[in-house]
């Protein structure tokens, strides 16, 4: 671990001086690409450095304790021995953490999908609530969030809602909600008092960068047609609605929420470019996910992954066994312990998986 710690901290000495090189600073594409790999060692290097310190204060503190001390100077000396060797443990188990493989798309906003399932109306319902808890806790980060394509139903619910979240590691915190959502309660839609349960599925995409995936022109078929349904003067009187086909993969994206063709175009590509490199990502981790299924799930956007249960107030997710008996605070975007404990399920995965291989 600490050969691989050095060459951290020897790379990172090494960017120092590559990003005060003028060659460097005037290309912008190298640039922001070595200032990114900076920022992601920093504070591995600092918790490094501050281990480094650590120790050596504990090697010249130690032997202290055979030369001929007084009662008092002795125990100070003990006492600082034993806080040494506290903050020594804390800063390895830290440092193993740091050194576990980023996902590369940690830090990227993202596209989330959410669609009402099984359940009708009541299901369209759970769908904008959904959506509502996932905006509370975007905006309690102070990520921005916008709506992309939305197809409301007439009790307030959607049938599909595509938006996105803009803001630095938005990714790293949505990419546990990938799959199936199920409610139990009892339905506004219900006269009778009986609890329902109903499933919305949700589909969190990185947002793709022309760094991470090419599209090509002739790879896209492009149709226009009119727009239908609400949404005043311009519907059915100008060919603003898009639809693209993505030829390789099959995938096709329509979008009619703009008045205008070129807005609704270029709101089509981001969500394409998503869904395209998603597809890739998805194929490349098949082979890897039939080895080990993760500790937080295989990813499968059909895998039941967390049930809400109105009538006892509780949220289970079923991946790592975990209940809480808080549904009314995390329906209100209150996720973090939520999140939390399915990151550190998959950090101790990917520890043992690293330990496996070492």
């Amino acid at each position: 671990m600490f050969d691989k710690l050095q060459a951290v901290e020897d790379r990172y000495n090494d960017l120092n001086e590559l990003l005060s090189d003028p060659d460097v600073v005037s290309d912008i594409d190298k640039l922001r690409e070595y200032s990114k790999e900076h920022s992601d060692l920093q504070e591995t290097v600092n918790v490094y450095r501050e281990y480094k310190k650590a120790k050596e204060q504990y090697e010249t503190t130690k032997p202290m304790l055979e030369e001929s001390l007084d009662d008092e100077m002795r125990e100070l000396v003990k006492m600082e021995i034993d806080e040494l060797e506290t903050a020594i443990q804390e800063m390895e188990e830290r440092l193993t953490v740091l050194l576990i493989p980023k996902d590369p798309n940690d830090d990227k906003n993202v596209i989330m999908e959410i669609r009402g399932a099984a359940g009708g109306d009541e299901a369209a319902l759970f769908a904008a609530d959904l959506h509502r808890m996932y905006s509370r806790y975007a905006e309690a980060h102070n990520w921005r969030v916008e709506t992309i394509e939305a197809s409301p139903t007439e009790l307030g619910g959607y049938k599909e809602i595509i938006f996105m979240i803009t803001g630095q590691g938005a990714y790293s915190r949505f990419k546990y909600e990938n799959g199936a959502h199920r409610v139990q309660r009892i339905p506004e839609t219900e006269s009778g008092g009986r609890v329902h349960t109903s499933t919305a599925t949700v589909a969190c995409l990185p947002e793709a960068e022309d760094v991470d995936i090419e599209i090509r022109n002739e790879d896209l078929k492009i149709d226009t047609y009119r727009s239908s349904g609400a949404g005043g003067q311009h519907v059915n009187t100008t060919d603003s609605a898009v639809r693209i086909t993505h030829l390789p993969t099959g995938i096709v994206v329509s979008m009619q929420d703009e008045k205008s063709q070129i807005k609704n175009r270029e709101k089509a590509m981001k969500v394409l470019k998503a869904r395209v490199y998603d597809a890739a990502q998805q194929e490349a981790q098949a082979e890897y996910a039939e080895q080990r299924k993760s500790a937080v799930g295989t990813g499968d956007r059909s895998e039941r992954i967390r049930t809400y249960n109105y009538p006892q107030n509780r949220v289970t997710d079923h991946r790592i066994n975990l209940t809480i008996q808080k549904l009314d605070q995390i329906i209100e975007g209150k996720l973090d312990e939520l999140l939390d404990a399915l990151m550190i399920e998959e950090q101790t995965a990917n520890l043992e998986s690293l330990n496996s291989h070492a």
